[in-house]
């Protein structure tokens, strides 16, 4: 019997959750855990618990909500994304992978099923990173990667750590960070990416993720006047920063199978005036590359051009890697399940690498994992223009509910 979702009450619930911190031009702004995100998280909760589901708070905010099966003493098959979003974030980025796990758990709910396993609908906390770097943290956290500790004491810019935050959003939960163990977890996702619209395409079967390092970089040189100082004398540090931007530039554009991706997303002058000589800049740099040795390659290249600035422009360098995310590969037998749930659609879909970081590269390491991508509109994401259509939301939804289905109804010990 195939279980059909309600595709109208999804759309639905992803336009109620977008009145939620609306940005001028049709986006949204839930920054992690400010009074936006927790009203977003609030009204996530009031849906499920209208069917019935439980919920359990971590230490680091991550919401667990239950919908029991017939063996609850069976690890769960999960699902999730994240509620928050950029600063001028769009409707759909994390927030469809959420609410596609809660349209699934009411369908269930509507037709009377019960799985074997339990299900668990994840909402994972500062996914985004655009408040409190690093990115995807709390997911970082429960798969070990970082200690509670580190997470709860990330500052945002005006120095309130996340542990604040929480307790200041009300969801500073009991929960250890790491529990529970999933049995399987899958994410739908925007592809945020123009992949699957140019190709035609109505399916991304996620295999993986590239490789991502971040890097704080700080160039010092000497504010001077912009008049009396001759260029042979200057100590310019903008003037490195924009050498050090075009030639990380030109080797990745010289890369023609597009595997290298290098982005500057942050530029600060220090006192910044017009007729005065940049004496210090901070920026940051984003790395990225689909094989791990070719992104160790990449560093390496950043790290020589980096240090060139030295002679070249007479400036002090310092570089921090802050972040730093290996390539990864999903697990054989949630990419199958997707796969087999694609192709019962009977639209076009592919195999694909994902292009961007999710709170899933941080749970592969302890849960069998796969993702689900549908197309975005001209590829656009982390804008208040992404857009992705009501039929491929809940195409992609259906095709998250065929594949948690087959694995929640697996009884085998290790999936």
């Amino acid at each position: 019997m195939t279980v059909s979702i309600d595709g109208q009450r999804l759309w639905s619930s992803l336009m109620a959750m977008a009145e939620i911190g609306p940005t001028a031009n049709g986006g949204s702004c839930r920054l992690a855990l400010t009074e936006e995100d927790a009203a977003g998280r609030r009204l996530l909760i009031e849906w499920c618990e209208a069917i019935g589901c439980t919920l359990r708070v971590d230490r680091v905010g991550n919401l667990f909500i239950r919908r029991p099966g017939k063996r609850d003493d069976l690890d769960p098959v999960a699902t999730g994304s994240h509620l928050d979003t950029q600063p001028k974030g769009g409707r759909f980025d994390g927030i469809l992978g959420v609410l596609a796990g809660l349209e699934v758990f009411r369908t269930l709910h509507d037709q009377g099923i019960v799985t074997e396993r339990p299900l668990e609908l994840v909402v994972w906390t500062n996914e985004e990173g655009s408040r409190f770097a690093p990115a995807m943290v709390a997911s970082g956290a429960f798969a070990g990667e970082f200690s509670e500790e580190y997470t709860l004491s990330r500052t945002d810019r005006d120095g309130v750590t996340l542990g604040q935050a929480l307790a200041t959003s009300g969801f500073a939960g009991e929960m250890p960070v790491g529990e529970p163990r999933l049995a399987s977890f899958f994410e739908l996702h925007i592809e945020q990416g123009p992949v699957l619209e140019e190709e035609n395409e109505a399916i991304g079967v996620v295999t993986g993720v590239q490789g991502m390092r971040w890097f704080d970089v700080t160039l010092r040189g000497q504010p001077a006047h912009a008049g009396p100082t001759p260029m042979a004398y200057r100590r310019d540090a903008l003037a490195a920063a924009a050498r050090l931007i075009d030639r990380l530039q030109a080797h990745a554009l010289a890369d023609t199978s597009g595997g290298t991706k290098v982005t500057v997303g942050c530029l600060e002058i220090d006192s910044p005036s017009r007729n005065v000589i940049p004496g210090e800049v901070r920026l940051t740099v984003d790395l990225r590359h689909v094989v791990e040795a070719e992104l160790d390659a990449l560093e390496a290249r950043f790290d020589r051009e980096l240090s060139a600035l030295t002679e070249a422009f007479g400036v002090e360098t310092a570089s921090e890697r802050i972040w730093a995310s290996p390539v990864v590969n999903f697990d054989a037998g949630c990419i199958d399940a997707v796969e087999r749930a694609a192709r019962a659609q009977g639209v076009p879909y592919r195999r694909m690498m994902s292009g961007a970081g999710h709170d899933a590269v941080y749970v592969s390491r302890v849960a069998p994992t796969s993702m689900i991508f549908i197309p975005c509109r001209d590829g656009i994401s982390h804008n208040e223009a992404e857009y992705a259509t009501p039929e491929h939301c809940a195409l992609g939804t259906q095709v998250l509910c065929e594949a948690m289905l087959e694995r929640a109804n697996s009884l085998e010990a290790s999936q």
